[in-house]
């Protein structure tokens, strides 16, 4: 008896799995103005781009970084992201035939420079890592709404896939993203669709700091940017660049 209870008392006292990747649901923060455009809040703190190519390595800002509208690309079938980090570079090969939707936002985000100068904000041993909110708080308010429809899932959350994270709703991916650190089917079912595959440094995001857990709060992320994150959490590893290989730049 002792030793068939043995093994129910151990899964009862288990640790419960990590809630899956989300973003949090918060209103749009903007006004419309009378053409339609959305009125963007000024920033808090220096802006992580600038207008001016010589304050910035990666040159100038894309309009598209505040105007999804101007970023609607088809992705090609298969291509490579690669990403620049304070851990060592990555690369993503992307399969658009596994998640059109995904490959295509993923695709133009990176090609805009969206991930430029943005927070590793949730990583967790044993799970995933999680990234993909803007520094700066106007872009984040621009993206916010622009969500994508939901594909089928026709490739598992297997270890070293890369997903969209979204809220509870359908078609609720925005821009945050998340590589699996484990093999992770049980988001399977909960209709995350892998779209690419880390084919290059997975254990560089293996590497990734993870003391902060679950802390940093993604709503004052959208809200403040960067500022938040490196006054409360400046063990935050970041990645410094993105750029979508053969192209050149953005």
């Amino acid at each position: 008896m002792l030793a068939l209870l043995s093994p129910l008392a151990l899964l009862a006292c288990a640790a419960p799995s990590p809630p899956p990747p989300a973003t949090v649901e918060l209103p749009v923060a903007t006004a419309v103005a009378a053409s339609g455009k959305p009125v963007l809040p000024a920033p808090s703190g220096e802006p992580v781009w600038s207008d001016r190519p010589e304050a910035s390595p990666s040159g100038p800002r894309d309009p598209a970084l505040l105007d999804p509208a101007l970023a609607r690309a088809k992705a090609p079938p298969v291509y490579r992201a690669r990403f620049t980090t304070s851990q060592g570079d990555f690369v993503v090969e992307v399969h658009r035939a596994w998640s059109p939707n995904g490959a295509d936002r993923f695709y133009n985000l990176v090609k805009i420079g969206f991930y430029d100068d943005t927070r590793f904000f949730r990583a967790i041993d044993g799970f995933m890592v999680q990234f993909g909110i803007a520094g700066d708080p106007r872009v984040a308010a621009a993206w916010r709404p622009a969500t994508v429809p939901d594909d089928p899932v026709k490739h598992g959350n297997q270890r070293g896939t890369i997903s969209f994270a979204k809220s509870g709703a359908p078609d609720s991916a925005t821009t945050q993203v998340f590589v699996n650190t484990v093999d992770n089917g049980r988001l399977d079912t909960l209709r995350f669709s892998a779209f690419g595959e880390v084919v290059e440094g997975l254990a560089v995001l293996e590497a990734l700091y993870k003391g902060y857990g679950e802390s940093p709060d993604q709503g004052r992320i959208q809200g403040e940017g960067n500022a938040y994150l490196d006054e409360r959490f400046p063990k935050l590893d970041r990645i410094l660049s993105a750029r979508i290989e053969g192209l050149g730049g953005h």
